[in-house]
């Protein structure tokens, strides 16, 4: 019989196949394996209509023949006769060869995940040829299809016992840029068959190798020995009911290699436009590589028990890129590879809903299981925090009452409806504080008078707080302020009276310091915020110091806070300096050390440390002398 050719439509396709859509060639037993189970589907669903066609005990068989580089893939399914072949493997795609190309080049998304057809192409990735031998239940001739390229293919008529399919590939020569003898070995098989098809509902049967005891004596042997490799059932297909929390904790840390057990299992299905199960952790520890590009973030996508994808980042929103877990659905339209996502109102719709679930899921947390969403927050808040932020806070409202922050009162988390629940009834705006850490924030000046106020202090220690603040602007009406930047109105009318003499009476000098200081300094004036230190510095409304260090570390160097110098009014330094000044001495190295002292209370650095050195020796021998 003469070989048949291919469609011209088919052959380009077929080349555009192998070696564009599918880039990983491990996936063509995924697709063998699906077609299989597909076939088994459709044969069992006929047999509950049709008397001719019997249900019998489905099967996926495996075999390996690594003398001749033969794998093969056998099912007891549905088969098919010579017209069906001819229309599925002859013309690839049922419905038109060529619209199914001219989608595909235009970059459109073909749902035609099942059927046989263009999945079992990928074959032709590992195969230098392809046998189908196959006959339907209730027919009696079997047909047999060849193929050794993408120029033509055979059928013949042909004997097969039993219904359903085999197909046999003949593995291609190794090349330098591809081993296909790893398609050989039994272990890598297997592998393959666990991380791409454990959850197909049928058995997986294989010859594998067992070590048995051959004697009395306690010699052993290695036979081969016919096993089922897939466990069929997923774990989160089965009823919540029959799972232990130790067959949760083992999956996680068995998948994701954590040592550390999850911290929050959801597992929930979903019934609707696009259905779809999930089971999803909350890790307990965060990855060592968290925070490098390393980390693949996403979740693993099945689709009716086939593995899809991993690392799905369409699956969930960036702010909750920590979950990690499973997402099975029935209803997603998958393109021809089953490895891309359509980018449509489905997938939207998808990610919107698990975003709900996760964040309902940290909201119950932080209500009734504290203890452990601090824990949570200790690992993963700032990702929470970078959200809030993100796309100009696109997210804010859906992350803000989730938010922690250590603060005065009492060192501990406090959410930002706690904080305001606590303000004091005069109380316009939200005060927090930046510093490297609790230790630096609590030894800066500024504290000193607002706690003697009585107010509740937010320490805000993640390089991203303060860019946040600048996009959510307020809470509850309260808008946030810090204690280092700007004016503070903590006093009382007769205060700031106060303050206005000394502002008056102290103008000259002030003016002297502002211009000894001019290539340094903003502003010098005097301090309604300080209490025992004589000096501190603020910036203006706008960038802090603590961001001006970010943006350093992110080698943005040229842009820098205000520097705005505030003394003491009260402090025994101002007044030794007013009178040095009023005796007409010269205070510029007074100044200078002055403002090398802010800075170095500031946590900033000083531009000459010699000088300051210098200068601080010759006024300590002046005061000595």
């Amino acid at each position: 019989m003469a070989v048949k050719q291919f469609k011209t439509e088919s052959k380009r396709l077929l080349d555009l196949m192998a070696n564009s859509i599918y880039t990983n060639t491990d996936i063509f037993l995924r697709e063998l394996i699906s077609n299989a189970s597909d076939a088994l589907d459709k044969r069992h669903y006929l047999s509950l209509t049709d008397e001719s066609i019997p249900d019998e005990k489905p099967y996926i068989r495996i075999g390996i023949d690594k003398k001749n580089r033969i794998i093969t893939i056998a099912d007891n399914g549905i088969g098919m006769n010579k017209e069906e072949l001819e229309n599925n493997l002859g013309t690839i795609a049922k419905s038109g060869s060529s619209d199914f190309k001219e989608a595909l080049e235009k970059g459109e998304e073909v749902d035609i995940i099942g059927q046989f057809g263009v999945g079992f192409y990928s074959a032709f990735m590992v195969a230098k040829k392809i046998e189908v031998l196959t006959r339907k239940p209730n027919e009696e001739k079997a047909y047999s299809w060849v193929s050794e390229s993408e120029e033509g293919y055979e059928i013949k008529t042909a004997s097969k016992e039993e219904a359903g399919t085999l197909i046999t590939l003949t593995l291609k020569d190794n090349t330098k840029e591809k081993k296909y003898d790893k398609y050989l070995d039994k272990d890598e098989v297997r592998s393959l068959i666990k991380r791409y098809s454990d959850y197909i509902r049928y058995p997986i049967l294989m010859n594998v190798d067992v070590v048995k005891p051959s004697d009395k004596e306690g010699h052993t042997e290695t036979v081969e020995e016919e096993q089922t490799v897939n466990s069929m059932i997923p774990l989160w297909k089965k009823t919540k009911k029959d799972i232990k929390d130790e067959d949760y904790d083992n999956f996680y840390q068995s998948r994701y290699y954590d040592y550390v057990k999850p911290l929050k299992t959801i597992h929930y299905k979903v019934e609707g436009n696009t259905s779809y199960t999930a089971l999803l952790f909350i890790p307990g520890s965060r990855p060592y590589n968290y925070f490098t590009n390393d980390y693949k973030a996403g979740l693993s996508l099945y689709s009716r028990g086939v593995f899809i994808k991993d690392e799905a980042k369409e699956l969930i929103s960036d702010h909750f890129r920590f979950v990690r877990g499973i997402v099975d659905s029935d209803d997603l339209n998958l393109n021809i590879s089953r490895e891309i996502l359509q980018q449509d109102h489905q997938m939207a719709a998808l990610r919107k809903s698990i975003d709900k679930k996760v964040r309902s899921t940290l909201v119950n947390m932080l209500e009734k299981e504290r203890e452990d969403y601090e824990k949570f927050f200790d690992q993963f808040g700032v990702q929470l925090k970078y959200g809030a932020y993100d796309n100009f806070g696109e997210h804010k409202d859906e992350l803000i009452d989730l938010l922690l922050f250590k603060s005065t009162y009492e060192d501990k988390y406090v959410t930002l409806k706690e904080y305001v629940s606590r303000m004091k009834e005069d109380q316009k705006e939200i005060y927090y504080a930046g510093g490297e850490s609790l230790e630096a924030i609590k030894k800066l000046p500024q504290m000193e008078k607002v706690l003697d106020k009585g107010y509740e202090v937010l320490y805000f220690t993640d390089s991203v707080d303060e860019f946040m603040t600048t996009i959510l602007r307020e809470y509850d009406g309260k808008a946030f302020k810090s204690i280092q930047k700007g004016e503070l109105d903590l006093d009382t009318e007769e205060e700031k009276n106060e303050i206005r003499e000394k502002e008056e009476t102290s103008k000259d000098l002030l003016e002297k310091i502002k211009d000894v200081l001019k290539d340094d300094v903003s502003e010098v004036r005097l301090s309604k915020r300080l209490v025992s230190y004589p000096v501190c510095l603020v910036s203006d409304e706008n960038l802090s110091f603590e961001m001006e260090r970010v943006l350093k570390d992110l080698n943005q160097n040229g842009i820098r806070a205000s520097r705005i110098l505030e003394i003491n009014p009260d402090h025994p330094i101002f007044l030794a300096l007013q009178k040095a000044f009023e005796d007409k001495k010269d205070i510029s190295d007074y100044a200078k050390v002055l403002y090398d002292q802010a800075l170095l209370i500031a946590g900033l650095p000083i531009e000459d440390p010699e000088d300051f050195s210098r200068r601080l020796s010759d006024l300590l021998l002046k005061a000595m002398n």
